[in-house]
């Protein structure tokens, strides 16, 4: 008897992430951030993700014989180096997200 309620919990509780996961996808995202964000972004943020970008890749050199041995010599370099240079280089200023901000197709009214 509990097996069956137990199943019955995990599975409602796996439906109910899964929704969850869902919704905060379908939302569009438009970032036009203001002149507050852009100077804080330009004077705070990209220096120290400049800096965890040289300290990141100092650690992917220092770790590269152990990930390259364990298998994950790929994965070390994204997360410890690409990411943070993503995040510093290839990101509108101000924006929260990583990459290239996207242009908006306008959609007219026939």
């Amino acid at each position: 008897m509990t097996g069956k309620i137990s199943r019955a919990v995990m599975t409602i509780l796996a439906v109910c992430l899964l929704s969850f996961a869902s919704l905060g996808h379908a939302q569009a995202i438009d970032e036009k951030p203001s002149a507050l964000a852009m100077t804080g972004d330009a004077l705070l943020l990209r220096p120290a993700l400049f800096a965890t970008t040289i300290i990141g890749s100092a650690v992917y050199l220092v770790s590269l014989p152990f990930s390259a041995l364990g298998g994950n010599a790929g994965e070390a370099g994204e997360v410890l180096v690409v990411g943070p240079a993503k995040a510093t280089f290839v990101r509108c200023l101000g924006c929260s997200r990583s990459g290239r901000k996207t242009e908006t197709v306008e959609q007219d009214d026939y």
